[in-house]
């Protein structure tokens, strides 16, 4: 495979990206990756967590003759602009420049592009069906069909209910917590705060993502769709697949694999957020990306 650094003009911003090809030249199938929220780079990665979503994604689409373009956030990495002044909006925005760079790439064929998102980046994604052409199809991870408020709300009720035994009692403390928080985001004015750490939501983004609902967008969607949630997801509601699915009205392919979590990984304990850190000691389930690329290969075949 070949890797180009590529620049992605955005509205007040220049993005920077790598764009994975395979060793032969021509026009070839590819998708554009959008990773979720926070300061994530090209690589699905910021301080923290290391999902690596994004080579894997590159290297396994690559040996199957697709492209894939990869980008670092606004602010983050090589990307010009200040995370910190971002709201999801300009995320949506940013998103589209990277659908019209990519499509105007010499080594892509424009009427085979296809997006993949994971978490929020899969809210983005199916926005993207508010794009001039459209993505040939989209591929959703732990995607949500609900306004963002609920899906905030229904996170917090999850994260409370699968504490740790010793710490479950201060569920409902944490919950009632997290809705005041998210009661106050609603109120405020600011979009960003100087000393705030930049693994942090600005309330910008925040209050701009608790608004947004994504069923219309989902709605509109007449491309082919694959939604992939797994059972031990504790921040989307794994139901949601069968929503999105009633949603769209093209070719739709749902699932929520067994001990799937959040960071696609597999994890055969109880799911809870307090996981999370020996999750990420080990790599992403490698089913997730084999999937992507069978679904690919059936419903994007020329």
């Amino acid at each position: 495979m070949r890797e180009q650094i590529v620049e992605i003009p955005a509205a007040g911003a220049l993005l920077a990206g790598t764009l994975t090809r395979p060793d032969w030249d021509g026009r070839h199938p590819s998708a554009l990756l959008i990773n979720g929220s926070g300061p994530i780079d090209r690589n699905s990665a910021m301080p923290g967590m290391a999902l690596g979503l994004g080579p894997a994604l590159a290297m396994a689409l690559a040996n199957q003759g697709c492209v894939l373009l990869r980008y670092d956030k606004r602010g983050v990495g090589a990307s010009g602009g200040d995370y910190l002044s971002t709201g999801f909006h300009d995320e949506c925005g940013d998103a589209a420049a990277a659908l019209a760079a990519l499509r105007a790439h010499p080594a892509v064929d424009p009427e085979r592009i296809f997006v993949v998102g994971h978490s929020t980046g899969a809210v983005l994604a199916a926005n993207l069906v508010r794009a001039a052409p459209t993505p040939t199809g989209y591929v959703l991870l732990a995607g949500a069909a609900q306004p963002g408020e609920r899906v905030m709300a229904w996170q917090s009720d999850r994260i409370a209910t699968t504490l740790p035994r010793p710490l479950r009692p201060f569920g409902p403390i944490l919950a009632r917590r997290q809705a005041r928080e998210r009661d106050r985001v609603r109120g405020s004015t600011a979009d960003r705060h100087d000393r705030m750490p930049r693994s942090r939501l600005t309330d910008r983004w925040l209050r701009e993502y608790m608004a947004h609902d994504p069923g219309p967008d989902l709605a509109a969607i007449d491309r082919p769709v694959l939604a992939i949630t797994g059972s031990k997801d504790v921040q989307v509601d794994p139901a949601d697949v069968a929503h999105i699915g009633r949603l769209v009205t093209g070719p739709f392919d749902g699932e929520v694999p067994t001990d799937l979590t959040h960071l696609l990984r597999r994890d055969p304990g109880p799911p809870g957020l307090w996981r999370y850190r020996s999750q990420l000691t080990r790599p992403m389930d490698g089913w997730v990306t084999e999937r992507i690329v069978a679904w690919a290969r059936v419903r994007l075949a020329s």
